[in-house]
C-alpha cells in the first residue's frame, strides 16, 4: 500500500523548498533563527534611537560600472543610486565586541565586514556569531600588506589566498575586496579580477558632509565601536536616510 503524506508534511516540504531559494543572509538561517533576530519593538529604544530604522527599498539589478578596461573590476566608494541609503562596512576588529553582534542581530542591521587572515584569524570563531546574525564577509588581504607597487605573484597571493581562506571557513568566496589603506594599482585590479574579485570598495568617514544616496562608510573602529555606530545611526535617520546592504547593490 502506498504510504499517504501528511498535509500538514506536506506544507513544511513545500515552505523549507521555497526559504531555500532566498540570497538574504537572514532569511537563510530558518524560520526559528530568524525569529531570534528579527527586531522587536522595542529593540531600536532599548539601543537608543527614537524611531526604528527605516526599510532598505528594493535594491535594483547590480549594474556597477565598469573600468575603461572591461576585464577589470571597478572601484567604488559610492554606489550609484536615487535611493536614500547607505551602506556600513567594517575592517578588522568588529567581531571582538560582543555588543555590536547583539546590536547587529536586534537591529537586523546589513553589515559587510572585510577581513585580513593575520589580524582575524585567531577570531574567526568569533566572527562566527556576526556571520551568523547577518553579517557578510569580505576580502582584506591575508596580511594587510600595501599592494600598489608589489609584483603580481606577490598581489595575487595577498588576495587569492585571502579568498581561499574565507572560503573554507565559511563557505563562500567574497566578491568584494578592500586594498589596506585604500592602496592600489591596476596590477591590483588584474589580480583582484583573476582571484574572483568584481569589485574594489574603498569608503569614506562620515565627516562634517551631508550624507550622499549610496555612501560607502567606513565604520568607526576600536574602543567604542558599538556606540559610535549608534551615533552613526542617529546621523543616518536625521539625514533621512537608512542602511541597505551593500552586496544587494555591488
Amino acid at each position: 500500500m502506498r504510504a499517504r503524506v501528511p498535509a500538514a508534511g506536506l506544507l513544511v516540504a513545500l515552505l523549507l523548498g521555497g526559504c531555500a531559494q532566498s540570497v538574504d543572509p537572514i532569511e537563510r538561517l530558518g524560520k526559528k533563527a530568524a525569529q531570534r533576530v528579527h527586531p522587536t519593538e522595542s529593540a531600536y529604544r532599548r539601543w537608543g534611537l527614537s524611531t526604528p530604522l527605516a526599510p532598505a527599498p528594493k535594491a535594483p539589478a547590480r549594474a556597477t560600472a565598469r573600468t575603461a578596461d572591461t576585464e577589470l573590476p571597478p572601484v567604488v566608494d559610492q554606489v550609484r543610486t536615487r535611493d536614500k541609503v547607505v551602506f556600513l562596512t567594517y575592517d578588522d576588529g568588529a567581531e571582538r565586541d560582543p555588543r555590536f553582534a547583539d546590536m547587529v542581530r536586534e537591529l537586523r542591521l546589513p553589515v559587510s565586514v572585510f577581513l585580513t587572515d593575520r589580524v582575524a584569524g585567531p577570531g574567526y570563531g568569533r566572527f562566527a556569531r556576526l556571520r551568523a546574525v547577518g553579517a557578510s564577509v569580505q576580502n582584506h588581504t591575508l596580511d594587510h600588506a600595501v599592494l600598489r607597487g608589489l609584483p603580481y605573484a606577490g598581489q595575487r597571493a595577498e588576495i587569492c589566498g585571502q579568498q581561499d581562506k574565507l572560503a573554507r571557513r565559511f563557505g563562500v568566496r567574497p566578491r568584494l575586496l578592500r586594498p589596506p589603506y585604500g592602496r592600489y594599482d591596476e596590477t591590483t585590479l588584474r589580480a583582484a579580477a583573476d582571484c574572483g574579485v568584481t569589485a574594489l570598495v574603498l569608503g569614506r568617514t562620515a565627516d562634517a558632509h551631508r550624507l550622499r544616496p549610496g555612501d560607502i562608510l567606513s565604520g568607526p573602529g576600536e574602543p567604542g565601536l558599538t556606540d559610535a555606530t549608534l551615533g552613526l545611526l542617529r546621523r543616518i535617520q536625521r539625514e533621512g536616510f537608512t542602511v541597505a546592504r551593500l552586496e544587494n547593490y555591488l
